[in-house]
């Protein structure tokens, strides 16, 4: 018998991903990067990749996007696309479709990663994870701020998905409430995501500039990280960015209880992974005050794994299409 045709997807702000997962494992080939903006809807999206690689319908499609799922659709928090299920399964005449956000996918995809897919920031003494029951979270700054958590109890994994990302922003330092003064000036609200994701490092580069009473230029993400070693207040921005990362990773660990470690997703880290672990995101994690014993007990770790969205929806689809 021909294999089924399993397709699976990591939808962004930005970028969407496709691939085929394969059949007796959680894995995929075929991968195929485009950019959102090219396309009027997902299903377009998904017929240019089926055409490109030149397979026929799916018979079962998972597709992890960045957004809430609600009645089985997923308004894409920062692009144009509406993705709804039940168009999918209308669209190319099939039954099994799911949807997921983007982190879940990221947090189904943990216990599959093997070590050297995994990189830990600050202390190196803890264990990894293993097989035994475990609470973990997950977030990771892109185009927005992505959270989850994930538990293993027995064989079940129940992963816990919600919109961290839009908590509010809480300064625990005088540098940070003026840059929350600043912000609150031009934002209706200043959540964790307007100053933890791409958009986020402009903020505060744009608000130290600010503060410092200076006349700056506006820089993207990657333009900031390329003068941090010849800009002042571009360095000043990242060691900020990287230490409020730290204040929200310690606080996604004390909301989840996630004492088998926090694990940081996203594009942004993982291009920049000396410059997090020489940064204030460890102290930033543990300054917990009361509870900093608590803290200093979690390992914080690094996903360097390539597309941890499409492994796990590549779990996912297994169990879809079974």
């Amino acid at each position: 018998m021909k294999d089924p045709c399993l397709l699976i997807g990591d939808i962004g702000g930005t970028n969407a991903r496709f691939a085929l997962a394969t059949t007796d494992r959680p894995g995929f080939h075929s991968t195929l990067q485009l950019q959102c903006e090219d396309f009027a809807a997902a299903d377009d999206a998904i017929e240019h990749y089926l055409a490109t690689k030149k397979v026929g319908p799916p018979d079962a499609v998972c597709l992890a996007a960045a957004g809430p799922v609600v009645d089985d659709t997923v308004k894409i928090t920062n692009n144009h696309w509406d993705i709804s299920a039940a168009e999918t399964r209308e669209d190319f005449g099939i039954k099994n479709v799911r949807l997921l956000n983007d982190f879940t996918a990221i947090a189904y995809s943990i216990p599959l990663l093997i070590e050297n897919e995994i990189q830990t920031i600050g202390r190196h003494d803890f264990p990894a994870l293993g097989s035994d029951d475990f609470t973990i979270a997950i977030l990771g700054p892109g185009t927005g701020l992505g959270v989850a958590g994930l538990c293993r109890r027995g064989n079940t994994l129940v992963p816990v998905t919600g919109e961290g990302g839009h908590i509010g922003f809480a300064p625990e330092t005088p540098l940070q409430i003026e840059l929350l003064e600043v912000l609150s000036g031009k934002l209706e609200r200043v959540s964790a995501e307007r100053v933890i994701a791409g958009s986020g490092l402009m903020n505060i580069y744009k608000a130290l500039a600010t503060i410092r009473g200076e006349t700056r230029e506006s820089l993207t993400a990657a333009e900031i990280f390329a003068r941090r070693n010849t800009g002042e207040i571009a360095a000043e921005a990242v060691d900020l960015f990287f230490e409020l990362l730290g204040q929200v990773a310690g606080d996604l660990a004390l909301t989840f209880g996630a004492v088998d470690g926090v694990y940081i997703a996203g594009g942004i880290s993982k291009r920049y992974p000396d410059v997090l672990e020489n940064s204030r995101f460890r102290s930033a994690f543990e300054s917990k005050g009361r509870r900093r014993g608590f803290l200093e007990r979690i390992p914080t770790r690094l996903i360097t794994y390539d597309q941890p969205g499409l492994l796990g929806a590549a779990y996912c689809v297994l169990n879809l299409s079974a």
